[in-house]
């Protein structure tokens, strides 16, 4: 039975097979004991991308990895990169430094911050993504256009990645053949990045895409 701890682009946690290009967290939120989530689903505003492999550390995940037996982090999985930022997650200083310094960089050149810092993105993040209560706002197919590769929006329940003037609809395994923005002509769609998210794409963040986004 697979662990409760994958994460789609509207921010939800499932309990599904696949695992996904990275991992990441939003601090403890499971019981170690029997290894499922707690009810809450953050306990830190600070939400973040980790790498699956740094220092050839071995956690079990959503056991007890903090030294006395305590539970640690709450290992959840993305798809990629572009999944984790649409779920409202940045990159992590610990083992993913140089990418997250970039990302904060661009953040402050996205709202003229002279010396940005991460709990600054992070304090707006909390405000904006979907599962800590944001409401997305609605966007236009005619809009689309306007909006950098690697935003995510939603149509209902399907989401979908924006790549090269197409739309790429998302699954836990990849993504589906692209399609053009005219096709979402007419539907009720929404934003599901964070709007401080798609600023710092603006600015030319490139998200690492999961493989099945090239085929």
């Amino acid at each position: 039975m697979p662990l409760q701890n994958r994460v789609d682009p509207f921010g939800a946690i499932h309990a599904v097979p696949e695992r996904g290009l990275f991992t990441g967290n939003r601090g403890i939120i499971h019981d170690p004991e029997t290894r499922t989530l707690l009810k809450k689903r953050w306990a830190l505003p600070a939400w973040i991308i980790c790498a699956c492999e740094f220092r050839n550390v071995r956690r079990e995940p959503m056991g007890r990895n903090r030294p006395g037996g305590k539970a640690g982090w709450t290992e959840l999985f993305f798809l990629d990169e572009v999944t984790a930022l649409a779920a409202g997650h940045r990159p992590c200083f610990f083992c993913r430094r140089e990418r997250a310094a970039d990302f904060v960089a661009r953040f402050g050149q996205a709202f003229g911050i002279a010396e940005p810092r991460a709990p600054m993105f992070d304090k707006r993040l909390h405000k904006e993504r979907l599962a800590s209560g944001g409401r997305p706002p609605a966007v236009t197919a005619p809009e689309l256009g306007d909006l950098p590769d690697g935003t995510v929006i939603a149509h209902g329940g399907n989401a979908y990645a924006l790549r090269a003037d197409k739309a790429l609809k998302w699954s836990f395994a990849g993504y589906a053949d692209p399609i053009a923005f005219d096709h979402l002509a007419g539907l009720s769609l929404r934003l599901l990045t964070p709007a401080t998210s798609i600023a710092v794409l603006r600015q030319g963040f490139a998200p690492v895409w999961h493989p099945t986004a090239d085929t």
